[in-house]
């Protein structure tokens, strides 16, 4: 390590999710969303959209006849596919998926070409076009994301069939792209290639994979700009030239290191700090050290929805500026949250903060899982925060927004994505440094950490997301170090103890250390209070103005049609309200219920406007759902933000 600050991520075999909330999910990605997928890829879904994915993999291996079908990134969506089955095997072995991963990572190798290329759009469209527009074309983005999935693969079953090929077109690409002359001075328009690259010289030690990582950062943005002069030797027009962002939508149009605000494609954001921050960490960089913290305050502090999804904006998926936080018109991603979540661990491994952990807590319980359904097999592309379904069929400028999930798409990046998340999300629980280990996230888990070199195996319990209860009860071994636990923000007191004992352990960086000689029979308890609070926004934020949002630990709430009747606007929530948690018809998790106000006055005409009149408000019973649930039932109007009484 490359500072006294830094910390390494627990390695999913060593962070074992095993009951709860999160193992409730993990079943439902192992038992429903990978064999669901996978059917998807096959384009064996009724009226899901087509996918083509194993279809063009076969034509570029020369086994049927036939034409590339899809986005020119559709290689992407089976490879992060294979990502989660990777992290399912680690989990929980299953002879039957590895055999069928295997047979699609015959398939994969048998389409690579001999000088280690491996891209299907191009295998069967053409190969002399090949790196002629790594703006939009997306090579090096599938690149990277099937070198992540090789990564997962072997480390989970030690199988390195993947892994070698994506090491030889690591290779390929290294001898065609680069500082060096005559070779082609670009960088991915799509990241992630970079993260993808610093996990391969993890595994590898090969300074080459290294330095094509730190050089696809460094070479981003500068002048004679790469994009524009591709742009130009293939004719194209820039599709976004009269954008406010421009180049900036690729995050290219400045230099990284001079790069301060979240900008641009939010997806794209998110996985380029992922990779700033991995390059930083790894070669000690002071200067993309700053650079990564500048970006993630901009994206949160000032970018961030309450949810935790990034993206304000249809227009390019992308961020506006500070405090421009709509509604009803958000893009917000899946990926997005999602990436939320990669850049938020990198950032926990540069320092561990609890306010960095606290926002992956908060997307992951809720942009992120708003992405699914509870049944596993239907997806959100955009995550609102406020729906009428009316709007979302006749008007053009909310048509991006969906008021129930869908199946499948043509772009289908979100639901593998969510797939290998939720698979791996062991691996995002604690990091440790030579004497501490740092809990980021509670949930029930089985951590085998190391404190001063020795073993400490601890069992972890946890009543979140529902209760504010945990426990670590040490299990085996024995080890002098600290245990740092994360008091979240949205907790406002709690109490402590050790063996049974009350006690007082100092706050750093909001965790409780826990510094001792740990031995086996040890037990924490640790109870974190868990009201409900009303949240409002920053007076800037103009959306949310005279607003406030209904939170319980790290959950948002919303309101539903189907519970509260339609025309949410006219609902107010009293200051003073007392809530209650309640059941929820045709929902498998519980809500809030608090008294409200509903405005009851008819109008006085017909006429669309008239005199100001004080019309009176009938108090009404309203039921809060939690913003992850909503959209599994009847399709109706959501809401997050409710006027304030």
């Amino acid at each position: 390590m490359n500072s006294e600050r830094e910390t390494a991520a627990l390695p999913l075999r060593r962070a074992r999710v095993t009951g709860g909330f999160w193992a409730d999910y993990q079943r439902l990605v192992l038992d429903r969303v990978i064999p669901y997928q996978w059917e998807a890829l096959n384009d064996r879904v009724p009226g899901a959209d087509k996918s083509g994915f194993v279809a063009n993999f076969e034509i570029a291996a020369g086994l049927r006849e036939g034409a590339h079908y899809g986005c020119v990134f559709q290689d992407s969506d089976g490879a992060k596919w294979l990502e989660a089955v990777a992290y399912a095997l680690t989990v929980r072995p299953d002879p039957a998926l590895e055999q069928t991963a295997d047979r699609l990572i015959s398939l994969i190798c048998a389409a690579q070409q001999p000088d280690g290329y491996l891209n299907t759009y191009y295998i069967i469209n053409g190969l002399d076009k090949r790196f002629t527009n790594l703006r939009d074309h997306h090579e090096l983005y599938c690149f990277g994301h099937m070198l992540e999935a090789a990564v997962a693969y072997y480390h989970a079953t030690g199988k390195r069939a993947l892994l070698d090929a994506t090491i030889r077109y690591a290779d390929c690409i290294d001898r065609e792209i680069g500082p060096e002359a005559g070779k082609l001075h670009g960088y991915p328009g799509h990241e992630v290639a970079e993260m993808a690259l610093i996990r391969l010289y993890e595994v590898t030690g090969d300074e080459k994979h290294l330095r094509l990582a730190r050089y696809f950062i460094d070479q981003r943005g500068q002048s004679p700009l790469y994009f524009e002069e591709e742009g130009r030797r293939n004719g194209e027009r820039f599709y976004w030239e009269h954008q406010h962002f421009r180049y900036q939508y690729y995050q290219a149009g400045r230099p990284v290191r001079a790069q301060r605000d979240a900008e641009g494609h939010a997806v794209r954001f998110a996985y380029l700090l992922s990779g700033v921050a991995d390059v930083a960490r790894v070669t000690g960089d002071e200067g993309l050290l700053k650079t990564a913290w500048a970006l993630w305050d901009s994206a949160t502090r000032r970018r961030m929805y309450i949810t935790g999804a990034i993206g304000s904006s249809h227009v390019g998926e992308s961020f506006t500026f500070d405090y421009d936080l709509p509604n009803d018109t958000v893009y917000g991603e899946t990926c997005a949250a999602i990436g939320l979540v990669f850049a938020a661990r990198r950032m926990l491994q540069l320092s561990p903060r609890a306010d960095v952990a606290d926002v992956m807590e908060r997307a992951l319980y809720n942009g992120v899982i708003s992405g699914i359904s509870l049944d596993g097999t239907s997806f959100f592309y955009v995550n609102p925060l406020e729906v009428v379904p009316e709007a979302c069929e006749l008007d053009e400028g909310k048509r991006h927004v969906r008021p129930r999930r869908q199946k499948w798409f043509g772009c289908a990046c979100c639901p593998p994505n969510l797939a290998r998340l939720l698979a791996g999300l062991g691996a995002y629980l604690v990091t440790e440094r030579e004497d501490a280990a740092y809990v980021h996230l509670y949930a029930d888990a089985e951590l085998a950490l190391r404190l001063n070199g020795r073993p400490l195996t601890v069992r972890m319990e946890s009543g979140l997301p529902w209760r504010g209860d945990v426990r670590l009860t040490v299990t085996e071994g024995g080890a002098e170090g600290a245990l740092m636990l994360r008091v979240p923000g949205w907790c406002p007191g709690w109490t402590l103890s050790v063996n049974g004992q009350a006690a007082d352990a100092p706050v750093s960086d909001g965790y409780l250390c826990l510094r001792r000689a740990w031995r086996a029979g040890d037990t924490v308890a640790l109870a974190l209070d868990m009201p409900v609070t009303l949240m409002a926004a920053r007076p800037e934020v103009r959306e949310d103005a005279g607003k406030v949002a209904v939170t319980r630990g790290p959950l948002v709430y919303c309101l539903e049609e189907q519970d509260n009747g339609p025309q949410l606007h006219r609902i107010c929530l009293p200051m003073n309200a007392e809530f209650a948690e309640c059941a929820v018809p045709g929902l498998p998790v519980s809500g809030l219920t608090a008294m409200g106000l509903r405005e009851s006055g008819a109008w006085a005409s017909d006429a669309l406007y008239a005199p100001v009149r004080d019309t009176g408000a009938a108090p009404c019973r309203l039921t809060f759902v939690p913003y992850f649930a909503w959209a599994n039932r009847d399709p109706g109007e959501m809401a997050v933000w409710v006027r304030k009484a």
